[in-house]
């Protein structure tokens, strides 16, 4: 009888042993060859689950995105406004060695992932839930009077996108203290506090 596999879960392996080998030995260790001798499987077991190694790359976007969502649902729950906002903020900033790890390993991704073509169902990492959480938090922060009525909600959202990727950025060029990461999101919100 044939051994059933989840195809699925095998490619979330693979996406994982891939960032695996990004976060120990850098995106220069990176290959095929790597990503199989990670898993411990023959290289070309990999193509039954992707067309190429592109696709793995993809894949392992996809994977950081999914983790990252898992954790902000954690992080999240029961809390309201500039908490929440606060919970969010530290799963996407690098400010413990999960996110540090997650930075360098992403940022280094993003020219690659840029030059490829787009494939069908690729968004940008963590780009939905992030967006929609945070949104949420701010609004709460306003009804709850954490933040000014009359708190620009589109411009701090697109603020605290760009520091998102702008400190991930940092960290990888500059490695600095969480605090000074969290300092940037503070001199964000610092204007708008009720």
């Amino acid at each position: 009888m044939p051994r059933v596999v989840d195809h699925d879960a095998r490619r979330r392996d693979i996406a994982a042993a891939l960032l695996a080998v990004a976060a120990r030995d850098g995106h220069e260790g990176v290959s095929s060859r790597a990503v199989a001798r990670e898993l411990g499987v023959a290289v070309g077991s990999l193509w039954h689950y992707f067309d190429g190694f592109d696709d793995v790359l993809r894949a392992a976007a996809a994977e950081v995105t999914r983790r990252t969502e898992e954790r902000i649902r954690t992080a999240t729950a029961g809390l309201r406004g500039l908490d929440r906002l606060d919970a969010i903020m530290r799963e996407v900033l690098p400010v413990d060695a999960t996110t540090r790890t997650e930075a360098h390993v992403v940022v280094g991704f993003w020219g690659r992932l840029a030059s490829l073509a787009p494939a069908a169902g690729a968004s940008a990492p963590t780009i939905p839930l992030w967006r929609s959480e945070t949104a949420e938090a701010l609004t709460q922060a306003v009804a709850d009077g954490e933040l000014r009525a009359d708190t620009p909600l589109d411009g701090v959202l697109a603020l605290l996108r760009a520091i998102t990727y702008g400190q991930q950025v940092a960290e990888v060029a500059e490695p600095t203290a969480p605090a000074e990461h969290l300092r940037v999101l503070a001199a964000i919100l610092d204007p708008w506090r009720a």
